[in-house]
């Protein structure tokens, strides 16, 4: 009978008992927390609530130090089993009591088929075809070693702690596939954790991984069958019976699923449809259970459906999403927790004990570290990469773990040697991030676009000049939301320059080659945007195949396609890169990105994601749109504000660390007639320091666009100010997040700034024979002019009103300022707390560390125009 039979049996014999109990509940007075052995399901909530609670803090912890999941899972179930928690009186009877095990049992079951099938669902073959022969010679040196070590390991183990009713030749081939098995997912997700997925160490050990894991699993499969085998020509028959089932699923079954996929559209869409889903759950469970009642195991028919799915057009991706969490969050903890409660370690009270797990550790990890390096070397890997490739090649984890069931459940193992490997396991597991990061820091690393995919325009690059800190059309744009999308096209828009060519340029704009590169950056050349789509890269097996598949997503991505096609309309050519990455590395990645595609700023559009027209207006004119502040920083009882706070901390660390200028585009909404009319009128209020000059000249490179005029005043503080001037250090780290805070200053960096601040103004205020025309006309579209005020943020706060009000309808208002938050710019903190008390305001302090003083009193006087955040190059400045 297979595994799977007896514990249905098992289960019902108990379900039986239930049903004969008189069930009233809390209703006849039962205590819903006492756990009865007759009403399995109060039993198994509190086990799994126990587990998964465990599960999680472990894994809080053991995140920081970049651990793999698996790890919290096995130690919790060591801390709750005999070694642990066991000794607590009547807490394993209560909790974990043998005869109310049967339901956990089955239902981790259940789920282990279930991650099997992602496990066979990750493997794709394609990935072998890229440097095949380094990563099949590693394969190959990484099982051939480790397996005769193995077995030659298994002869003292044998001989010391097992039966001689174990059959020794099966105990000698088990051994020796659990030293020679690579886990496959745990190193799919270090790789990731690490960032390699896209370096030639990546690859490689991805592609050997791949040939490891076949290679051990039907060794597995074949030490299964032989035990549960009555005889050897029942083995032989139950090893016919899989490689028929295997050419059966991977030949007739598959071609008959694509086949479905394309006719249901599920292919073509990327999506299965809920049919396909039902077929697919359908095969799995088929497949495990053929797999069981021949002798072998139901994990392997879970495995073998895993790679009948195709993995077009992200196909496979979108199915992992629809069944991972339930299994990684409710069954793996189960079956993996399992493996802690049988793993006790008080068994290993002796000193030979001890010994043999110290020689198991280093036969394990010195036949893969050695085989696989040495063969990595002899290559052509430098022996950094080498050692990095035989690091990660010894990694043990989930496989290792299934494999140690599996040997337990068939009494290959007892409960000492099940608990010497699985401590083995973890050891191995635990060292494999450090050691790669100590033979491969990131500094040595070569990147060959795993995870990173881009879409190139196919138009030559502009040569720098002189002048193109004053007319930028190179920008990288940063899109990781469907939300972001309106703010970005706005944007797009603003940065629209003329279309035709002014007499002064001799240079021309060619209609089917692209741009030709002049020598100075026209004022009317094309727009190049550099848009880079984030995907957060997390535990998650869907993220790991979109790391391994980022090339696929770029082309399919709907946000990169819908900007690309407004670019194409619009005359701005738009190049797409998408890096898979995790969240906290995103600010990290757009500065990389910044610096690959030669951005001279980097736009970060930050939008409440609607656009609102003129007819939904209500009678007093307002257009109903909302703060997008509201609910990220203010604080409201109804609103949940961890996510927002951390968007605002990722654009502060994009601030911090960007190598070249930053513009931070706050979307308020867009109020546009059916006639498409875009004009937009822009206001600046200077009061100086690099974001200002950076902002005012970028006022006038948007104001060279026809649609546009502007507004630009000039204020100065006078001396009667109530409020004190608080200087801060360069550089204010906060519980949050790094922050840009004012610089402090002396009189020779505020003369210099001052200097700076009246070259500019004057530049553009006073009149000039010699200017360009496109720059002439910009300037005849802007109305400049000077205000004193001992309140620059009431005044500010003021004009914008006043700006607002005299706006004709269909025109949109758009503020441009500078962050302001270092040099030679005075604080203006003491004013803006008293403007946030005025206006009965409640926004935290992170507003004015994102958006600067200026953006954050506009924001807390309700201002309904959108902002423009600018700030120079830290270098630069």
């Amino acid at each position: 009978m297979g595994e799977f039979a007896e514990q249905l049996v098992q289960v019902a014999g108990i379900l039986k008992k239930r049903a004969a109990q008189e069930q009233g509940g809390v209703i006849s007075g039962a205590n819903p927390v006492a756990v009865d052995l007759n009403d399995p399901i109060k039993l198994w909530v509190v086990q799994v609530v126990i587990i998964i609670a465990m599960v999680q803090f472990l894994a809080l912890g053991l995140s920081r130090i970049r651990q793999p999941r698996v790890i919290a899972e096995v130690i919790a179930g060591v801390l709750l089993g005999p070694s642990v928690m066991g000794h607590i009186p009547g807490f394993s009877n209560a909790i974990f009591p043998t005869n109310g095990m049967p339901m956990l049992t089955l239902t981790a079951n259940i789920g282990l088929v279930l991650f099997l099938f992602l496990v066979g669902l990750e493997i794709d073959l394609r990935l072998l075809k890229r440097n095949v022969r380094a990563s099949t010679a590693i394969s190959v040196a990484g099982l051939i070693v480790p397996l005769g070590l193995g077995a030659a390991l298994g002869v003292g183990v044998y001989r010391e702690f097992i039966s001689s009713t174990v059959n020794f030749g099966y105990f000698l081939l088990f051994t020796a596939v659990a030293i020679g098995i690579t886990a496959f997912p745990v190193l799919c997700r270090i790789l990731t954790e690490l960032k390699l997925l896209d370096t030639t160490v990546g690859v490689v050990t991805l592609s050997a991984g791949i040939g490891n894991d076949v290679v051990g699993w039907i060794l597995l499969a074949l030490t299964v069958a032989l035990v549960n085998a009555s005889n050897g020509l029942t083995a032989l028959y139950v090893l016919l019976a899989s490689v028929a089932f295997v050419l059966f699923l991977l030949l007739p079954v598959k071609w008959a699923y694509v086949w479905l996929a394309r006719r249901t559209g599920s292919l073509e869409q990327g999506s299965p449809t809920t049919s396909m889903m039902t077929i697919t759950l359908i095969m799995i469970l088929v497949s495990a259970f053929f797999t069981d009642i021949i002798g072998v195991h139901p994990i392997f028919g879970g495995f073998l459906a895993g790679l009948v799915i195709p993995h077009e057009n992200g196909y496979a991706i979108s199915l992992v999403e629809k069944l991972e969490d339930l299994v990684s969050i409710l069954f793996l903890p189960i079956y993996f927790t399992l493996s802690g409660l049988k793993t006790n370690l008080g068994l290993l009270n002796t000193g030979i004990t001890w010994g043999y797990i110290v020689l198991i550790c280093l036969v394990a990890f010195t036949s893969k570290f050695v085989a696989c390096g040495a063969t990595a070397y002899a290559s052509g890997f430098k022996w950094r990469e080498a050692g990095a490739i035989g690091s990660l090649m010894s990694c043990k984890g989930l496989v290792e773990l299934i494999v140690l069931n599996v040997g337990l459940s068939a009494k290959i193992l007892d409960p000492r040697t099940f608990s010497m490997f699985v401590l083995h396991a973890l050891i191995l597991t635990f060292m494999t991030t450090p050691l790669t990061l100590f033979f491969y820091p990131a500094k040595h690393r070569v990147h060959e676009g795993g995870n990173h995919a881009k879409i190139d325009a196919e138009v030559p690059v502009l040569r720098r000049s002189a002048s193109e800190d004053e007319v930028k059309t190179k920008f990288s744009i940063v899109l990781d939301k469907i939300e972001q999308i309106p703010a970005a096209m706005t944007l797009a828009q603003l940065l629209q320059l003329p279309a035709s060519r002014p007499p002064s340029y001799a240079s021309t704009v060619e209609e089917k080659g692209g741009l030709d590169a002049p020598t100075h950056t026209p004022w009317n050349a094309r727009i190049r945007i550099a848009a880079l789509r984030l995907v957060e890269l997390t535990n998650r097996t869907s993220a790991v195949l979109k790391s391994q598949e980022a090339d696929v997503l770029l082309h399919n991505d709907p946000i990169v396609s819908v900007f690309r096609t407004f670019g194409y309309l619009n005359r701005i050519i738009v190049s797409a890169a998408l890096s898979v990455v995790n969240y906290d590395d995103f600010p990290d990645a757009i500065a990389t990105h910044a610096t690959e595609s030669d951005a001279q700023m980097v736009i970060i559009p930050w939008s409440r994601g609607a656009t609102t027209v003129l007819d939904e207006e209500d009678e007093s004119g307002a257009s109903g749109v909302r703060n997008p502040f509201d609910g990220i920083f203010h604080k409201t009882a109804t609103q949940d504000q961890t996510s927002s706070i951390v968007y605002s901390d990722f654009i502060r660390k994009v601030f911090l660390r960007s190598p070249t200028d930053v513009a931070l585009f706050v979307d308020r909404g867009l109020k546009l007639h059916f006639s498409g009319s875009t004009d937009q009128h822009l206001f600046l209020p200077f009061i100086g320091g690099p974001d200002d000059r950076l902002a005012l000249a970028f006022l006038v490179q948007l104001c060279a666009n026809p649609a546009m005029n502007a507004t630009v005043v000039r204020i100065r503080k006078t001396e009667s100010s109530a409020y004190e001037t608080v200087p801060a250090a360069n550089t204010h780290l906060t519980m949050a997040a790094a922050d840009t805070v004012y610089g402090q200053h002396n009189t020779e960096t505020r003369l210099v700034s001052d200097t700076a601040d009246n070259l500019l103004w004057d530049r553009f205020t006073v009149p000039s024979s010699s200017r360009d025309d496109v720059v002439a006309s910009a300037l005849s579209r802007i109305s400049f002019r000077t205000q004193e005020s001992g309140e620059p943020l009431h005044q500010i706060v003021e004009l914008v009103d006043v700006e607002s009000k005299k706006l004709s309808a269909g025109k949109n208002l758009v503020v441009l300022l500078g962050r302001s938050r270092r040099m030679a710019v005075e604080s203006h903190q003491a004013e803006l707390q008293k403007l946030i008390a005025s206006k009965g305001a409640s926004i935290g302090s992170a507003v004015s560390k994102t958006v600067g003083d200026v953006g954050a009193a506009l924001v807390a006087s309700g201002s309904s125009a959108s902002l423009l955040v600018l700030q120079a190059a830290v270098t630069a400045a």
